[in-house]
């Protein structure tokens, strides 16, 4: 090259006007700040985008290449690139478009010029340094994407082993410690308050359980086949832990409510044979056959109750003893052998015990039944004792109020007399029939170990009744005999025939019948008088009267045959 000094109008001469600008006297449209601040945006914008390329090259590289451990230290040396893969794009596409306007920003009047070389090469440049970008900043995405999957799915991971560990780990041991049952109501509530802690710490981790559930649910749904497999195996793993220990959680409180259920069971029936057994330990005293009753009745309806506790307590303790059976499939390998041997024997001593307590208060209820059927029939036997001194008083009054009549005849009298003896019978029955009930009392007495309650007051009424009976009987068979003889006497001598004196030379016969009539009419007269000194009459004084006129007319009818039997002696065959 040969280098020519001119001056400026001179130019011309060596350059067309059309490539000089106005400065020169050329007509070239140029601006040269515009030409330098855009030709730095170029640069500029080479300098970003061929570090970028560098980096997210290497970036893209690291992770295609290598294995998983490699990717991932090269990506977390190199994930973020020094400059933002958007704003250097933005900026390329911005110097593109002006490139292609070829357009300066700065021209005045919006005249068209034409570009200088440089830019005409900057613009397939700047094209191909764009499609090298898109290109890259794309892979550069999805490894981004690849690695927010991997640190998302290692999150899940880290959570679900979390959770894992917890519930295999603090979780187990928790239940693990737990196997007792309690020996009482207040000791099973403690345990189901221990319980109920025991759940609330589980219920936050089962929380997260669910939130890690819904997640891995969502990348399955969006998630690769690459990552179907871990995810899924994932979650079984939550799923298999967090069930096992929520069945365990379950069984344990079924197990705790079962026993809470049989020492509630086992406390009411305790309760109940301790109050049968309070009112068996009282001795009663009742007043008759109707609170005897009820008192049976009340004794059968609280055994019947102790019975219904007691199957219900079996029941509680059979369905509680097959739980515990159970329990050792919640071991985790522990030894549960001795805790369960104390379970089964509280459990089998408490139905034991409770079947021997029912056992005793029935033997004390069978003996109590006993006393009270005894107590029956000492107040039926003292009432049909009062029954039988009402029937043999009752007896008493009748023999002295309507057996009063002595018969028209002697045949007649004789039938009073046959049925005066069998009414003595039966009043001798009811006698007998009373003493017997009264001893029958004496031995329940005895049995009964409580005092004679006969010998005050039935007894001695009993026995004077009978006395006063006996006294009336004696004088009533006095008096129908002594009618009997005196109405066989006058019949006889009645109906004697007149033809037949001879059968009348001892005039005695007559007297005899006189003063056995006089007697008999004398005895009507007097009361009878009993032990006590006290006196009765046999009817009314109209009754005895009516008695002793019948034997007054009996008595004329033989004076009159007496004085006609005279008369033959006293008139002679002379005169």
């Amino acid at each position: 090259l040969q280098v020519i000094l001119v001056s400026a109008n001179k130019l011309t001469r060596y350059i067309e006007p059309c490539q000089l600008t106005e400065d020169f006297g050329g007509t070239l449209t140029y601006d040269h700040m515009d030409w330098l601040n855009k030709r730095l945006v170029f640069e500029k914008f080479t300098k970003e985008s061929t570090s970028l390329l560098d980096e997210l090259a290497l970036i893209n590289n690291g992770s295609d290449k290598g294995t998983q451990q490699e990717r991932e230290r090269s990506i977390d040396l190199n994930f973020l690139p020094s400059v933002d893969p958007e704003m250097v794009l933005q900026t390329g596409h911005e110097l593109l478009s002006e490139l292609q306007q070829r357009r300066f920003n700065g021209s005045d009047g919006g005249v068209s010029w034409s570009p200088m070389d440089d830019e005409l090469l900057a613009q397939p440049q700047v094209m191909k340094l764009l499609d090298s970008l898109r290109e890259q900043y794309t892979r550069y995405q999805e490894v981004c994407r690849q690695r927010s999957k991997r640190t998302q799915l290692e999150e899940i991971q880290q959570k679900v082993m979390q959770v894992v560990n917890w519930l295999e780990g603090p979780g187990s041991e928790q239940l693990r410690t737990q196997w007792g049952i309690g020996d009482s109501i207040r000791a099973s509530q403690a345990l189901q308050q221990k319980h109920e802690e025991i759940e609330s710490q589980h219920s936050e981790w089962f929380a997260v359980y669910v939130e890690l559930n819904q997640q891995i649910a969502a990348l399955l749904n969006a998630g690769d086949e690459e990552d179907l497999v871990e995810l899924k195996a994932l979650q079984q793993q939550l799923s298999d832990v967090c069930y096992r220990q929520a069945s365990q959680l379950e069984f344990r409180q079924n197990l705790l409510q079962a026993a809470l259920e049989f020492h509630s069971v086992a406390q009411d029936l305790s309760q109940q044979l301790d109050g049968l057994l309070g009112m068996l330990c009282v001795d009663v005293a009742p007043a008759d056959g109707a609170s005897i009753q009820q008192t049976l009745k009340l004794l059968e309806e609280k055994l019947k109750s102790v019975d219904l506790g007691l199957q219900g307590l079996r029941e509680k303790g059979q369905s509680l003893l097959d739980q515990i059976s159970n329990q050792a499939s919640w071991a985790y390998g522990k030894d549960v052998t001795i805790e369960n041997k104390e379970n089964v024997d509280h459990i089998q001593g408490v139905m034991e015990d409770m079947q021997l307590r029912k056992q005793r208060c029935e033997d004390m209820v069978d003996v109590r039944r006993l006393k009270m059927l005894q107590m029956v029939q000492l107040f039926k036997c003292e009432e049909d004792a009062a029954q039988a001194v009402e029937w043999l008083s009752e007896l008493l009054d009748a023999l002295l109020k309507t057996h009063i009549r002595l018969g028209d005849d002697a045949q007649e009298t004789k039938v009073l007399l046959e049925k005066h003896r069998k009414f003595v019978d039966v009043a001798q029955s009811t006698y007998d029939y009373g003493r017997q009930l009264l001893q029958a009392t004496v031995v329940l007495c005895q049995s009964l170990r409580c005092t004679s309650r006969s010998s005050g007051d039935t007894l001695p009424r009993l026995n004077r009744v009978w006395k006063q009976f006996t006294v009336t009987s004696e004088e009533r068979v006095h008096r129908l005999e002594t009618a009997v003889a005196f109405h066989s006497t006058a019949e006889k001598i009645l109906q004697e025939c007149p033809e037949q004196p001879e059968a009348f030379n001892e005039m005695d016969q007559f007297d005899e019948i006189e003063a056995v009539g006089k007697s008999l009419l004398d005895r009507l007269t007097v009361p009878v008088v009993y032990p006590d000194g006290s006196e009765q009459y046999f009817g009314s004084p109209s009754d005895m009267a009516s008695a002793a006129e019948h034997i007054r007319e009996k008595m004329k009818l033989v004076s009159l045959k007496k004085q006609q039997l005279r008369q033959p002696e006293a008139t002679t065959p002379e005169s």
